[in-house]
C-alpha cells in the first residue's frame, strides 16, 4: 500500500477570499500570492499620495506587513482589496504626516475660524463632458493631479478618487473639516483651470484646422 502524496494547491487560480482563508490558517504561500496580485496597485496608490518613489515603496512594504499582521482579524464584511487599499492609504498617510510636520499648514494659518465654510464650488466631476472619457483627457487629468501641491493632492486623492468623506479625510490627515473643504476647493479650482485651458487649446486647434 502506497502513501498518498498531499495535493499541491495552485494558489494562482484561487480567488482572494480563499487565499485569505488559507493565509489565516498559516499558509504563507497564499499571502505571497495576494502580494503578487496587488503589489502594483498598492504601489500606485501609495505613489498617488506621496509622489515619491522611495517613500511609496516603503509605504507599500509597510502596508503589506500591516496586512499580514492584521489578517487574522480581517472580516469578510468587505473585500480583501478594499481592506488592503485602506491599509495602504493609512501607511501612506503616516509617511505623509511625517513630511507634513516639517511644514506650516497654509489652511490652518490663513484663518482662525476652523468652522468657516470655504467658497462653494460645484463638483467638476459631477457632470463630466464626453471628452473626459478619451485617453487624451485621462492623461491630462493624471498630469494635472500630479502637478497639484502635495497638501492639495493628498486631500483630492482621498476625497475624490478614494471616495472618503470630508470627515474621514480630516481624521486621516488630522485637519478640520473646514480645512479639508478649503484644500479640496483649491484643488478643484486648479484642476478646472487646467482643464479649461486644455479645452480652449483644443478648440483653437480645431478652428485652425478648418
Amino acid at each position: 500500500m502506497t502513501d498518498q502524496q498531499p495535493k499541491t494547491i495552485d494558489y494562482r487560480t484561487r480567488p482572494d477570499d480563499e487565499l485569505v482563508r488559507f493565509a489565516q490558517g498559516g499558509e504563507n504561500p497564499a499571502f505571497d500570492e495576494l502580494v503578487r496580485r496587488y503589489q502594483d496597485k498598492v504601489y500606485r496608490l501609495c505613489y498617488k499620495i506621496l509622489r515619491h518613489e522611495d517613500d511609496a515603496a516603503e509605504a507599500m512594504q509597510d502596508a503589506f506587513l500591516s496586512a499580514y499582521r492584521g489578517l487574522k482579524n480581517f472580516k469578510a464584511e468587505s473585500t480583501f482589496s478594499t481592506w488592503l487599499y485602506r491599509v495602504a492609504t493609512n501607511a501612506s498617510l503616516m509617511k505623509y504626516r511625517k513630511r507634513r510636520d516639517k511644514h506650516i499648514s497654509l489652511d490652518q494659518s490663513q484663518s482662525q475660524d476652523d468652522e468657516a465654510e470655504p467658497m462653494q464650488l460645484p463638483d467638476w466631476s459631477a457632470q463630466p463632458p464626453e471628452e473626459l472619457l478619451t485617453a487624451e483627457m485621462r492623461e491630462v487629468m493624471k498630469e494635472s493631479i500630479e502637478r497639484l501641491p502635495e497638501e492639495l493632492r493628498t486631500v483630492f486623492v482621498l476625497r475624490d478618487i478614494e471616495g472618503l468623506s470630508n470627515d474621514d479625510v480630516g481624521k486621516e490627515l488630522k485637519l478640520s473639516v473646514a480645512a479639508v473643504k478649503s484644500r479640496l476647493h483649491r484643488a478643484r479650482i486648479t484642476l478646472r483651470e487646467r482643464l479649461n485651458r486644455y479645452f480652449a487649446d483644443k478648440l483653437t486647434r480645431k478652428d485652425r484646422a478648418r
